[in-house]
């Protein structure tokens, strides 16, 4: 199982590309890499799942510490999701509320 982490920066968010699987045998590279965004300064996340194929509890794990970290910086975390298996996730796990779910980077970043 692998993942794939590509980062960019657009209109003062951070972007994360992932591609693959996010399990709990890649969720750590994930989390390695929000992390580094937010201790190098920059609180705007968007976390780009469009590729992904598969995302477990681990995964989501991350992404709610992500969430922690950018909120006491006053920081933000979106989430691209554009398969309905990726965002039901969110869906069934009530995180949708927690963390805006948007089906584009551009929709993300316009929110």
């Amino acid at each position: 199982m692998e993942i794939t982490l590509a980062s960019r920066e657009q209109d003062g968010f951070s972007i994360t590309e992932v591609t693959g699987e996010v399990d709990v045998y890649t969720a750590p590279q994930l989390d390695e890499a929000l992390s580094a965004i937010v201790e190098g300064g920059n609180n705007k996340l968007i976390v780009d799942l469009s590729g992904v194929e598969f995302l477990d509890s681990t995964g989501l794990g991350v992404l709610v510490k992500a969430l922690k970290r950018v909120r006491e910086n006053d920081g933000s975390l979106a989430v691209v999701a554009t398969t309905d298996r990726i965002s039901k996730v969110f869906r069934i796990t009530g995180l949708d509320a927690a963390i805006g779910l948007h089906g584009s980077v551009d929709e993300a970043v316009g929110a």
